[in-house]
C-alpha cells in the first residue's frame, strides 16, 4: 500500500496540472484537459491543420544526430515544443516529421507533379528515391523457385541529371544477385511514402493518392563505357558506399526496362510507354 502511494505522489510530480496524457492512433502526446480532440473530428480536413498547428507534435522523437552519438539529448528528456503552449513528451511511438523530403545529394525535393502527368511523375518518384523494393525469383534451396524481397540502394543519376535509368552497387554475396545470375528478370517498386509528402498529406501508404512506382525489366551489368556514369550516379547520392569493403567484389548494374507501372491516384493503373517515361523529366 505504501509502494502504491509513493507511485501516486510521482505521477502527480511529472503531470503537469491541467494536462493529461492521450494515445490516438499509435502516437501519443500531452494535451490539456481542455483541448482534447475526439475522434470523431479527425478527418481528412481536420487533421492536416491539427498537424501544423501542433508546433511539432508529430516530429521525430530522436534526431539521427543522437542515433550517431554525437551527444544530443538522451531519448528520455522532454523535446522543447516549437511554442510555449504545448508541451511535449518524446516516445517512440513517434514516426513522423513536418520537414521537406530530403535528397541524399542535398537540398529538398521539389513538390510531386500533377498526377494526371503520369510519365513525369514515374520520372519524379525514380529520381527522387533512395532506395526500392527488388523482387527477383529465388534460387534460394526452401523457396526456390518463389518471388523473393529485397532493399536496394538506387540512383538514376546525380541529383542534377536525371537519367530514369535505375543503378545499382551490388556484390555477388547477396541472394538476390545470386538470383539475377540464373533468371535476370526482376521488378523494382518504390513508394511515394519514403518522403514526407504523404504522410504531411496524411495518406496511408496503400492509398492510391500515394504514388507507388514499378519498374519491371532485365538486370544486366554495367558496360565498361557506361561505368564512370554509374559510379557517379550511385556515389553522389550514396558517399558511404565508395567506402564499403573491396573484398566483397562490389560492381555496377542497372535495370533496362520493359514496363513502367504507376498508381498516383483513385481509378485505375497506368502503364507508361517506355519512349514516354524517357521523355520525361522529373524536375
Amino acid at each position: 500500500m505504501k509502494a502504491r502511494y509513493i507511485l501516486l505522489a510521482l505521477l502527480g510530480s511529472v503531470l503537469t496540472p491541467g494536462q493529461s496524457y492521450t494515445l490516438r492512433s499509435s502516437v501519443s502526446w500531452v494535451v490539456s484537459s481542455n483541448d482534447v480532440v475526439e475522434d470523431a473530428d479527425l478527418s481528412e480536413e481536420v487533421a492536416p491543420a491539427l498537424l501544423v498547428d501542433g508546433a511539432g507534435l508529430w516530429k521525430q522523437a530522436y534526431p539521427s544526430s543522437n542515433v550517431l552519438g554525437d551527444g544530443a539529448e538522451s531519448p528520455g528528456e522532454l523535446v522543447k515544443p516549437e511554442s510555449d503552449g504545448v508541451a511535449q513528451l518524446s516516445s517512440r511511438l513517434f514516426s513522423y516529421r513536418l520537414e521537406s523530403v530530403k535528397s541524399s545529394a542535398g537540398g529538398a525535393a521539389p513538390p510531386p507533379p500533377p498526377h494526371q502527368e503520369t510519365a513525369r511523375t514515374a520520372r519524379y518518384i525514380a529520381h527522387y528515391s533512395d532506395w526500392g523494393h527488388l523482387s527477383t525469383i529465388s534460387m534460394q534451396d526452401k523457396i526456390k523457385g518463389l518471388p523473393f524481397g529485397n532493399i536496394f540502394s538506387v540512383s538514376d543519376g546525380p541529383a542534377d541529371n536525371s537519367t530514369g535509368v535505375i543503378y545499382f552497387y551490388v556484390t555477388p554475396m547477396d541472394n538476390s544477385v545470386s538470383d539475377l545470375k540464373n533468371n535476370p528478370y526482376a521488378s523494382l517498386t518504390f513508394s511515394e511514402a519514403e518522403g514526407d509528402f504523404c504522410r504531411q498529406m496524411m495518406y496511408d501508404p496503400e492509398d492510391p493518392r500515394c504514388a507507388r512506382l514499378t519498374l519491371t525489366g532485365k538486370m544486366v551489368e554495367v558496360a565498361p563505357e557506361e561505368l564512370a556514369f554509374a559510379k557517379e550516379a550511385m556515389f553522389s547520392r550514396h558517399p558511404v558506399m565508395a567506402k564499403w569493403p573491396v573484398g566483397h567484389k562490389w560492381f555496377f548494374m542497372k535495370l533496362e526496362l520493359i514496363q513502367v507501372w504507376l498508381q498516383d491516384w483513385v481509378g485505375g493503373v497506368s502503364l507508361i510507354p517506355i519512349d514516354d517515361y524517357f521523355k520525361a523529366t522529373p524536375f
